[in-house]
């Protein structure tokens, strides 16, 4: 419900903080970005599985350089699904093909540490499938957390630093993938104001 009071108040523009983060980097791709749609709830097929990935915002933006895809993943204070040892565990076939299809993507030489959280993993990925359908050059992962004191951050950090994350900034970083678009993921802390803020009814 954050999310939504975000992007609601903010239409049709991005939402402010999101614009921030991304124009902090003064990369020429992400600055002066227009939103042509944000979709909620975006399902992204993945191997192994019979349930498509869902990312709770898809935004498809542009500027002079191009198409960029934004995968959003809204926090409040939940954490980012079980690790990767705890869907490991007992795996059959096809889940194991859907843990490691995305670390291949990412480009892992090996599997990651356990500790690393499956959602992560999953929502960058379908960041990057999304950006390679819509012909976008640029994928972008971002958490968009409305905690307050940043919670579950550490997570996000563990994993930055599993895949190699080159920092464009303290919240932005870029992974070296190899072909195709290129692929970011960040942390942006969303206003305390949405936390509280009602949407107005559609009947």
């Amino acid at each position: 419900m954050s999310a939504a009071a975000c992007w609601e108040e903010n239409e049709p523009q991005l939402p402010a903080e999101i614009v921030d983060v991304l124009e902090a980097s003064n990369d020429e791709s992400l600055t002066a970005l227009e939103l042509l749609v944000a979709i909620p709830e975006w399902e992204v097929d993945l191997p192994g599985g019979d349930r498509p990935s869902q990312t709770d915002v898809l935004a498809i933006t542009r500027n002079d350089d191009g198409v960029v895809i934004l995968g959003v993943e809204a926090k409040v204070d939940e954490p980012f699904g079980p690790t990767l040892s705890e869907k490991r565990e007992g795996a059959s076939a096809g889940q194991i093909e859907r843990i490691s299809y995305p670390e291949r993507e990412l480009g892992c030489s090996s599997s990651l540490d356990g500790r690393i959280r499956y959602q992560l993993l999953h929502r960058t990925v379908s960041a990057l499938l999304t950006a390679r359908a819509f012909h976008a050059h640029v994928a972008v992962m971002l958490v968009h957390s409305f905690s307050q004191n940043s919670r579950w951050r550490e997570d996000f950090d563990a994993f930055v630093n599993a895949v190699t994350g080159i920092p464009l900034t303290k919240d932005l970083y870029e992974l070296r993938i190899g072909d195709g678009p290129r692929l970011l993921i960040g942390w942006c802390k969303g206003a305390e104001k949405y936390l509280s803020m009602e949407l107005p009814s559609s009947l």
